[in-house]
């Protein structure tokens, strides 16, 4: 069972990662550390899908939010990045090929969601920003949100 609707992992990642004010980054940054979740924030951009999954797995393990060593944790990563890619470009994951590029910050959440320990850590990660042609002012907003447990 879940822990209560606060606890939510997704919702505490989306919320990092729409943060844009400093009083809402702080609430969503005391909420995660109430928790002891790990977190961290970043920005990509590119029209290549390998680019976007290269910077969010590599801040990850540069902020402590992974260990690179571990193979689970990595292909968990993964698995939640390439979900929320699935958001951002509407289910198919291309970028270049169909001249799309992408602008987005993420942010990423690992923590503990439900009541029971045996349920293990799980990760999030959450997408915002644009996508559309690679000509400026011709892109629109885009949201995703990918969760896989550890």
């Amino acid at each position: 069972m879940l822990k209560s609707d606060k606890d939510r992992l997704g919702k505490n990642a989306l919320l990092l990662v729409l943060s844009e004010e400093k009083e809402e980054e702080q609430a969503a940054i005391s909420q995660l550390d109430r928790l002891q979740w790990r977190y961290c924030k970043g920005k990509v951009g590119s029209m290549e899908l390998q680019k976007i999954v290269a910077a969010i797995e590599t801040t990850a393990k540069r902020q402590g939010i992974v260990d690179g060593e571990l193979y689970r944790e990595m292909h968990a990563l993964y698995h939640a990045i390439i979900e929320a890619m699935h958001g951002v470009t509407r289910g198919q994951v291309e970028l270049g090929n169909m001249l799309r590029t992408v602008g987005l910050r993420f942010s990423i959440v690992r923590g503990t969601p439900y009541e029971s320990e045996q349920e293990g850590e799980w990760l999030a990660v959450a997408l915002y920003g644009t996508i559309g042609a690679p000509v400026r002012g011709l892109e629109h907003e885009t949201i995703g949100l990918g969760i896989n447990h550890i």
